[in-house]
């Protein structure tokens, strides 16, 4: 993130009019600002910029916009937003399984957009909890790590573990909350602060792709577990370094 800025954003649209009206949108907001048209201009910028956050079309020419999402995590962690004018759920749930942060249909309010935005920056740049980012923690739990100031996962020997923002604040309010039955709505509030997400659906998309990171089994989790109606509980014993 840059001092001048409240981020680095990077717009990925072939719409020359979407591109205009998000980056008037963001750059009157105080966001910093580059532009791409197509997949393989977006990926050249990525490797040339640190950006805090890509909002990338799904209907792109060429190397569409979930391929895209997937190699920006490959390489990045910042946050990603999809932009699709389909606002079908299964569309929306692909999204957020190949590491999208957040999915905004078209026609899209620019408010809502900048809410969005602004939500996933603050999930991206400093969303752990308080205790914990100011700590610095490190907690420990059936062979794992977790690097609460590093927001990195550690696996037992020792690789860092791919994960998405929205995957490390899910982990960390579990962790944070070991053994402790949380609701729905608990989860969302210690993921999301004020603002909730209007695809409630995520919350399931992410765990799944959480347990599928770190469970042996994850149709059969033994660390993240399912309380019928009533939400979820992190079973693990957690040691915190």
């Amino acid at each position: 993130m840059t001092l001048d800025s409240l981020g680095y954003v990077l717009i990925v649209d072939d719409d020359p009019d979407v591109l205009e009206i998000v980056e008037r949108c963001l750059v009157d907001a105080g966001y910093k600002v580059a532009t791409a048209e197509n997949g393989p201009d977006a990926m050249e910028r990525i490797h040339q910029d640190n950006f805090d956050l890509a909002i990338v079309d799904i209907g792109l020419p060429g190397t569409d916009g979930l391929t895209l999402t997937r190699s920006f995590k490959e390489h990045t962690n910042i946050g990603i937003i999809i932009l699709s004018g389909r606002g079908d759920t299964t569309d929306r749930i692909v999204g957020l399984e190949v590491g999208a942060d957040d999915y905004v249909t078209k026609p899209f309010e620019p408010r809502e957009l900048l809410a969005r935005v602004r939500s996933v920056l603050r999930r991206v740049t400093a969303s752990a909890p308080v205790e914990t980012q100011s700590t610095g923690e490190t907690y420990s739990f059936d062979n794992w790590q977790l690097d609460a100031a590093g927001r990195k996962l550690i696996s037992a020997d020792g690789e860092a573990v791919s994960l998405t923002s929205g995957e490390f604040d899910m982990l960390l309010a579990f962790v944070t909350h070991a053994n402790r039955v949380l609701s729905r709505d608990q989860l969302l509030d210690l993921l999301t602060s004020s603002y909730r997400p209007a695809f409630d659906r995520s919350i399931d998309v992410r765990l799944g792709r959480l347990r599928r990171k770190i469970e042996v089994d994850p149709k059969s989790p033994e660390l993240i577990k399912t309380i019928r109606n009533v939400g979820y509980i992190f079973s693990a014993t957690v040691k915190k370094s």
